[in-house]
């Protein structure tokens, strides 16, 4: 089977709605049974768990999927709305595997499958075999929708359970938290947790449409909000999470937004790990406040090679995040005599927790909590609508030092560059500049570190925006 824009990217498959809602989505779902049933990791019979995001086309897909598990001869079970790291856990609890609806953070014309083995996220050779089946599959193969699957009950309130039992009861009392909903599927779960632990939780800005918010890049209606929101009333810190909850949004008291790189480090402080697993694109600050940070290739299957080669090295503790601020357990983690079992997949709601937590314990504003790990102004932005062929042709470019120079004819020269994942350039004064091709949509991103907001404001317009950059893209 072939002929859509349908493929992997840094987490799950990803496509327009309209191609993946049809025989793709059955096609891709069987192809993953029948990979696991080939490993031996799946007999007939066995339980698959389905869950989706609020987009108006995942109903529909998800109904596929449950089709295709059960015609394949195994059980799906429906878990209905619910976050991905929510299913993850459930499906793990019960020692099977999952497929969840969702396309994240991208806009709602997309949408994806994001699979997960009874123990986990798929890794990179999981992709390629169930590719392969796929691609095996006759193009007339017939496929039909489920709409009756069994229903799963319990899934959200272990993961509830999970929070409240680890942070403890009432811990957060005195935190006036917002919570902006949106099209989240953890709107009303967060409201939940957070008056368990004994905060106050703020509903804002409940939204019936799907509202794409992208923790990396985020819209200037959603920094509006943000800083409206924050002048309007007293919050402790304003939290959200993208459509399917595995990256956390966090403002501090003042509405400012707290990049998720930042985020991730106050999590594995708060959680007391000293070893973290991060991609290139997190701050280079890092490195100064951890005895040791492995660094990746963005996206999650890379971030889990990475906690399982630390844990393969003797590390007991290993906490890993990216630059979104979904944060995965690498291991068991105790803290005040209550243990987090481990958990690789992105989560919001730990970051969040530890971040409210950070503040209620040290006494302390969320803006001075996170000034403390003295990180540099980073921001990122993206070029739409380059196919990725391009940017990697652009990337092939820069990878060639007389193109580099004729590209940066700046007085800053740069001392050295990376290629883990697309190019990161370091400058003689400590800035930088990462380019690299989203594996999710059609995008060219750029990632700037400087000293100070209008440095790394002025690199990302010059780097990104100019006409040198875009015509580079443009004529590849």
């Amino acid at each position: 089977m072939s002929g859509t824009s349908l493929k992997f990217g840094t987490s799950g498959l990803r496509g327009l709605a309209d191609e993946l809602n049809g025989l793709p989505a059955y096609a891709y779902s069987l192809a993953f049974v029948e990979m696991l049933s080939e490993a031996g990791k799946l007999r007939r019979g066995d339980k698959v768990f389905v869950g989706r995001d609020l987009r108006p086309s995942s109903p529909a897909i998800a109904a596929l999927c449950m089709a295709a598990i059960e015609d394949a001869g195994f059980q799906p079970v429906d878990c209905g709305v619910l976050p991905t790291p929510a299913l993850s856990h459930f499906a793990i609890s019960q020692q099977a595997p999952c497929i969840m609806v969702t396309g994240s953070h991208i806009p709602d014309d997309r949408n994806g499958l994001k699979f997960y083995r009874n123990d986990g996220e798929i890794d990179k050779n999981d992709e390629s075999a169930i590719s392969a089946v796929y691609a095996a599959l006759p193009e007339n193969l017939a496929f039909r929708h489920l709409h009756d699957a069994p229903l799963s009950s319990d899934t959200i309130d272990r993961y509830v359970k999970r929070y409240v039992d680890f942070v403890g009861l009432e811990s957060l009392r005195g935190l006036r938290v917002g919570v902006y909903q949106h099209s989240s599927v953890a709107r009303d779960l967060i409201v939940r947790i957070l008056t368990e632990l004994g905060a106050e939780a703020v509903p804002l800005g409940r939204s019936d449409v799907f509202v794409p918010v992208d923790t990396e890049a985020l819209r200037s209606q959603d920094i509006e909000l943000l800083d409206r929101w924050a002048k309007e009333s007293r919050f402790d810190a304003i939290v959200s999470t993208d459509g399917d909850a595995d990256r956390p949004l966090i403002a501090d008291e003042k509405g400012r937004f707290v990049r998720g790189d930042l985020v991730g480090a106050i999590t594995a402080d708060w959680l007391g790990v000293k070893t973290i697993v991060t991609p290139v694109t997190s701050n280079s600050a890092l490195e100064e406040n951890f005895e040791r940070v492995i660094r990746t290739r963005v996206g999650s299957p890379y971030v889990i090679k990475g906690m399982a080669q630390a844990v393969a090295d003797g590390i007991s503790a290993v906490v890993g995040f990216e630059a979104n601020g979904g944060v995965l357990l690498g291991t068991d983690i105790s803290r005040d005599n209550r243990t987090l079992t481990a958990l690789s997949t992105r989560d919001a709601l730990l970051p969040i927790l530890s971040s409210l937590g950070s503040v209620k314990e040290l006494g302390k504003p969320l803006s001075e909590i996170a000034a403390r790990f003295r990180f540099r102004v980073a921001l990122s932005d993206r070029l739409q609508n380059v196919p990725q062929e391009q940017s990697l042709a652009f990337l092939s470019l820069l990878k060639n030092e007389a193109t580099r120079s004729a590209l940066f004819q700046m007085d800053d020269p740069i001392v050295r560059s990376e290629t883990i994942d697309g190019v990161k350039l370091f400058f003689h004064s400590g800035n930088a500049i990462h380019y690299r091709a989203s594996g999710n949509a059609p995008e060219l991103r750029c990632y700037v570190e400087a000293s100070d907001e209008s440095q790394a404001e002025a690199l990302l317009e010059t780097d990104l925006l100019s006409p040198a950059t875009q015509r580079r893209t443009t004529e590849q």
